[in-house]
């Protein structure tokens, strides 16, 4: 090999190392990088498939919450999960006399445990196909295998799907869902 050919091979083998990341990267969601180093509220505001759940969490006083320290497994529904619900809903709950009905709603999608999705699938092997998460709003999910994705039924039957699992944050995990889980009605 030349002088030239290795020094060529050294400055590829530099350049792929320093490309490289030091640790594996968070997905991206909503088209925005998700860094570990910032908290829930903070990445979620950076995703444009999560306006309505940030305006949402702002709205019913939990900003501060999920900022704080938790840890916090937050099943974040994106913006086309709640235009599924029905019409007028969303501009319903965002008004200031519905803000408790919201933060139920809401609190029914956080868990206050950092749940990464291989513990939750080996909580739902150990219990045999189906597993109760309790979320901090009381509600009572049923997680369950759907081939290699995590489904989450809520009291109402309705299923929301983790279409992206493990979003690593300061204070918790995102897992982003496609349905909006609902307390008993």
């Amino acid at each position: 090999m030349s002088k030239r050919q290795a020094l060529l091979a050294t400055v590829a083998a530099l350049s792929f190392v320093v490309a490289a990341p030091a640790f594996s990267a968070n997905p991206m969601v909503g088209g925005a990088p998700m860094l570990e180093t910032k908290n829930i509220v903070q990445n979620a505001m950076n995703s444009k498939d999560h306006t309505t759940l940030v305006a949402a969490v702002k709205a019913a006083g939990l900003a501060d919450t999920l900022q704080g320290a938790g840890p916090f497994t937050v099943f974040a529904p994106t913006n086309a999960a709640f235009a599924k619900l029905p019409a007028g809903t969303v501009d319903t709950l965002l008004k200031p006399e519905n803000k408790d009905k919201l933060a139920k709603i809401l609190s029914c999608h956080v868990v206050g445990a950092n749940a990464m999705s291989p513990a939750i699938a080996k909580m739902i092997a150990d219990d045999k196909g189906t597993h109760p998460v309790k979320t901090l709003g009381g509600c009572l999910l049923q997680a369950k295998m759907v081939g290699d994705k995590i489904t989450l039924t809520d009291e109402n039957g309705s299923v929301a799907t983790v279409t992206t699992a493990d979003v690593q944050q300061s204070n918790g995990v995102i897992h982003v869902v496609d349905t909006v889980i609902l307390p008993k009605m």
